[in-house]
């Protein structure tokens, strides 16, 4: 009994570190204003804005490129505005 509660721990660690990395994968859609979106991976929704591919220093493990915006202190998105 051990051995396969063991083993299925081993499998539920395994699976959820390999899926972050990959993403969340959308398929190609025309919005509502006539606009094709190409199918696409996305970094997986967890509420940090530090975690998505596009903020620096992570990168997209599909295509390979680096993330460009400036992480935040508190893992919110920055303020567009310039209040708080």
């Amino acid at each position: 009994m051990r051995k396969i509660l063991g083993l299925a721990m081993a499998l539920l660690v395994g699976s959820a570190g390999t899926g972050s990395a990959q993403g969340v994968y959308y398929q190609g859609h025309t919005n509502h204003n006539g606009t094709y979106v190409q199918p696409h991976y996305q970094s997986a929704p967890d509420h940090n804005y530090n975690n998505n591919w596009g903020v620096s220093p992570n990168a997209n493990p599909h295509t390979g490129q680096m993330g460009t915006h400036q992480p935040t202190y508190n893992g919110q998105p920055p303020n567009p505005y310039g209040y708080r």
